[in-house]
């Protein structure tokens, strides 16, 4: 049997294969930050096309915590029904589910609102974004608060897992950065102290929630004095001390005019996926990033770039990307009967 075939495990999670969607906002919903019919039809299609692991897009703990007014939420218990309707329909297909809490930080562009962030440095002096104001200490609190909140709703709502954002630049990465994180107390200054809120917030969760947690990281900024894959081992390696489940590698979003940026192409992010995986001990590891066929996926399995490979815009532009992948690996029997003849 391939390797992309293969059952995997996330904590004490057990996934039918190594194949994952990866978190995409959809910016389909609205004010309410309520799951719309799209959202159904949208993550369902793909459990019916065979994916093994569904983390659903970035859905945010607080109004002022979204990306845009039409980010997903779960800073309501009245959000939870909704969710909880959609994971009945895509466990019916065998799939598990994740879900990507997220605070957007400086990156907010949600109109009549002021964004939070771990200093008062904008992303980018042109709209839509705005100067943030600086999270005071009780701030801080409270967003430690609301993640664990919108972390007990998620399980009530059936998910499987949650992954924390802690990458592209949104609010938590914020604080991991030297570039936008200019603060004087334990949340700033020393790489050990930029690290604090993240590895707090995930010890709150692990301890608190009973779910597999998984950590989504930027490995690098692209910026030459920036936060590097060195600084990512070390956070890792701290994730692994305090017992998360597996760890999602990508790259990016912290910089509007990054001055050390990869050339956006096939497999771009892998090699940071290799390195954080080989320091670690046991936790397992998500690649991501341009990774498009069965070929270039099997072979990061193959040779211990990670343990799980998620698709994103492979998956985006077709719904059954699986059976493609199923069919080029020669492993025609895990393809669904009803859509045999099409492959």
């Amino acid at each position: 049997m391939s390797h992309l075939f293969k059952t995997g495990n996330i904590g004490e999670l057990s996934l039918k294969n190594r194949i994952v969607m990866a978190p995409m906002c959809m910016y389909s919903s609205d004010d309410s930050g309520e799951l719309k019919p799209f959202h159904h039809y949208h993550y369902v299609s793909r459990a019916v096309g065979g994916v093994g692991f569904i983390i659903v897009e970035a859905t945010a703990i607080e109004p002022r915590g979204r990306i845009s007014n039409a980010d997903l939420g779960l800073w309501d218990d009245k959000q939870i029904k909704k969710h909880k309707k959609l994971n009945k329909k895509i466990h019916l297909f065998g799939a598990k589910t994740a879900i990507q809490l997220a605070h957007a930080g400086r990156k907010s562009e949600v109109i009549d609102s002021v964004p939070l962030a771990p200093s008062s440095i904008a992303f980018s002096e042109t709209l839509p974004y705005k100067i943030p104001v600086e999270a005071t200490i009780k701030d801080i609190k409270e967003i430690k608060k609301l993640f664990l909140k919108a972390a007990i709703r998620a399980k009530y709502a059936g998910y499987d897992a949650i992954e924390l954002h802690a990458a592209h630049g949104y609010l938590l990465c914020e604080f991991l950065s030297n570039l936008s994180n200019k603060r004087e107390d334990i949340y700033g200054g020393s790489l050990e102290n930029r690290c604090r809120l993240v590895l707090e917030i995930a010890k709150e969760l692990i301890e608190k929630v009973s779910l597999p947690l998984i950590v989504r990281i930027s490995a690098h900024e692209w910026m030459k004095k920036g936060w590097s894959v060195s600084d990512s081992v070390y956070l890792c390696s701290k994730l692994e001390e305090i017992g998360v489940d597996c760890i999602h590698v990508s790259s990016g979003g912290n910089q509007s005019n990054p001055d050390n940026a990869p050339k956006i192409d096939d497999l771009y992010q892998v090699d940071a996926a290799k390195e954080i995986k080989k320091a670690l001990k046991k936790t397992p590891v998500i690649a991501v990033g341009l990774i498009k066929n069965a070929v270039q996926a099997e072979y990061l399995l193959k040779n211990n770039y990670c343990d799980f490979v998620a698709f994103g815009r492979a998956i985006l532009r077709n719904p059954n990307l699986v059976f493609e992948l199923a069919k080029d690996l020669d492993e025609k029997n895990v393809i669904d009967s009803s859509y045999q003849r099409a492959f």
